[in-house]
C-alpha cells in the first residue's frame, strides 16, 4: 500500500514547533505514525502546503501528520475500508463520548459533516478519487473515574472521570491534546486494555497471576505489566506499578514511586519522587521528591526538587526551579480556557487542568503557575517580588533574558535572533 503524508505546518503553542516534530508517548509524533504504518505500506510520499499529488492506480492511506492514532483504531480502519472496497474517509459520531469529551473541544482539524465529523485520514482502494465515504470507527469508550473530591468542593457533575477509548484517533491541535494524546488516549487506555484482555482471555489472566507468585511480588509489580530496560539501577525500596515501561540506563533512587507511567531511555529519578500517570522523556532529571501527576515531561528536561506538577505538559530541555508549584483547579468552578486549534482562549472541557512550559526555557524556584496557563518556548522567568505568581500566558517578548546583561548566552533557537540581539553579540 502506498502512503500520503499531509503536512500540517500549524504552529503549536506554545512550543513554536508544529505538532508533527513534538514527543507524544515519548516518540516524535511522526516516528510514532511511521511505526504503526510500517507493516501496511511499502512505499510513500509526504507533500508540503501547494504540492500535487501524483496520480496512482494503487491502494492509498494519506493523513496529515498532525494525527495521533494508536495500533487498535488504524488497523480497524484500515481493515473495514478494505471490505467496502470504496473510497473511505475517518469519521466520528458527536455521540461518541470519547471523541465528543476529550478530541473535539479545542480542535480546528475537523469538518463537520452532518452528524459526523471528518478527520484528516483517508483509505483509497485505487488510488485517491473525489467520492469518498465517512467510515465510523467506534473508539470502544468506557469511563474511568480519576478523582475523588469531596463534596464540598465538587459540582454537579460529581467525581471526575475520563472517557477512555480503546482505539484512539486524535488531531494534535492544541497543547492539551498533547496532555490528551499522552494521559488518556494514550497511558489509560493501555490500563483498560489491560483489564480487557485479563477479563477476556483466561490465559493472559493466569499468566500474570503465575508470574506475580513465581516473583513474590503482587499482580500489579510482576514483570509481567512492569517492564525495564537494560543497565538499571533502581533501589530495592523503590515501588513500581503497572502498566509501567522503564527505557534503558534509567536511575531511580530509595523511596520513589511509580504507578502507570512511561519512562524513557538514561532518564535520573532521584530520592522520594512520586510519578503517577505521567511520561517522562529521555535525559530527564528529576531530583529528589519531584512530583508529577498525570504529566507529560518531555526529552532532556529537569523538573527540581519538591515541584509539583499535576495535569501539565513541559517541552523539551526546560528547567522547572525548586519548590514550583503548577495548579489545576479553579477556586470558583468556573471553566477552564486553554489556547484552542485557531489560537484563541476556548472551553477546554476539563474541570481541573494544569499548565503548559514550552520547548528550552528556565523557570526560576518558587513560582505558583494558575490552571491552563503557557510559557512560551525560549523564555527565561527570574523569581521576583514582582512575579512569584504566573496568572497569565508568558509570551517570548515577556521573558526576563530581554532585559539582563548577559542575554547573549541564553541561546533562543524556536525564536530567532532580532537584529538588537545579534548586535549585542
Amino acid at each position: 500500500m502506498h502512503k500520503v503524508i499531509l503536512n500540517a505546518p500549524k504552529i503549536i503553542a506554545p512550543f513554536c514547533e508544529p505538532a508533527r516534530e513534538m514527543r507524544v508517548q515519548n516518540t516524535p509524533l511522526w516516528l510514532h505514525q511511521r511505526n504503526l504504518l510500517a507493516p501496511y505500506v511499502t512505499s510513500e510520499q509526504e507533500l508540503r502546503p501547494g504540492e500535487r499529488l501524483q496520480p496512482t492506480r494503487q491502494p492509498t492511506l494519506a493523513y496529515r501528520d498532525n494525527l495521533f492514532f494508536d495500533e487498535g483504531y488504524i488497523s480497524a480502519f484500515i481493515a473495514e475500508a478494505k471490505k467496502r472496497k470504496h473510497a473511505s474517509r475517518a469519521a466520528f459520531s458527536v455521540n461518541d463520548p470519547a471523541f465528543r469529551e476529550h478530541a473535539l473541544p479545542l480542535s480546528s482539524s475537523y469538518t463537520p459533516a452532518g452528524s459526523v465529523y471528518l478527520a484528516d485520514l483517508w483509505y483509497y482502494p485505487n488510488g485517491p478519487v473525489a467520492d469518498v465515504e465517512p467510515l465510523v470507527i467506534d473508539m470502544q469508550a468506557r469511563e474511568i473515574g480519576y478523582y475523588h473530591i469531596p463534596t464540598y468542593m465538587a459540582d454537579k457533575s460529581g467525581d471526575l472521570v475520563f472517557q477512555v477509548p480503546l482505539r484512539s484517533l486524535l488531531a494534535i491541535d492544541s497543547w492539551v491534546h498533547i496532555y490528551i494524546a499522552d494521559v488518556v488516549f494514550g497511558l489509560f487506555a493501555r490500563g483498560a486494555r489491560y483489564e480487557k484482555k485479563a477479563n477476556d482471555e483466561l490465559s493472559f489472566k493466569l499468566m500474570i497471576i503465575g508470574k506475580a507468585i513465581y516473583e513474590g511480588r503482587q499482580v500489579l509489580e510482576c514483570s509481567q505489566v512492569v517492564k525495564i530496560g537494560k543497565n538499571c539501577v533502581i533501589d530495592p525500596s523503590v515501588v513500581i506499578k503497572g502498566p509501567t515501561f522503564i527505557g534503558d540506563n534509567v536511575h531511580i533512587d530509595a523511596g520513589a514511586v511509580i504507578d502507570n507511567s512511561i519512562i524513557g531511555n538514561n532518564v535520573n529519578i532521584g530520592q522520594g519522587c512520586q510519578i503517577m500517570l505521567s511520561v517522562v522523556g529521555d535525559g530527564t532529571f528529576l531530583p529528589f521528591r519531584a512530583a508529577l501527576f498525570m504529566t507529560t515531561v518531555m526529552e532532556n528536561s529537569m523538573i527540581a526538587q519538591n515541584t509539583c506538577l499535576q495535569m501539565c505538559v513541559v517541552g523539551r530541555n526546560t528547567f522547572i526551579g525548586a519548590g514550583s508549584t503548577f495548579t489545576d483547579y479553579n477556586l470558583i468552578p468556573a471553566p477552564i480556557r486553554a489556547i484552542s486549534g485557531d489560537g484563541k482562549l476556548g472551553i477546554s472541557n476539563r474541570p481541573v487542568m494544569g499548565g503548559c512550559v514550552g520547548h528550552n526555557c528556565r523557570i526560576g524556584a518558587g513560582m505558583l503557575v494558575y490552571p491552563a496557563r503557557t510559557i512560551e518556548s525560549d523564555v527565561v522567568l527570574a523569581a521576583s517580588k514582582e512575579r512569584r505568581i504566573i496568572d497569565r500566558d508568558i509570551r517570548f517578548e515577556d521573558s526576563d533574558h530581554h532585559r539582563m546583561k548577559a542575554a547573549h548566552m541564553h541561546q533562543t533557537p524556536y525564536h530567532p535572533q532580532t537584529k538588537a540581539d545579534t548586535e549585542s553579540w
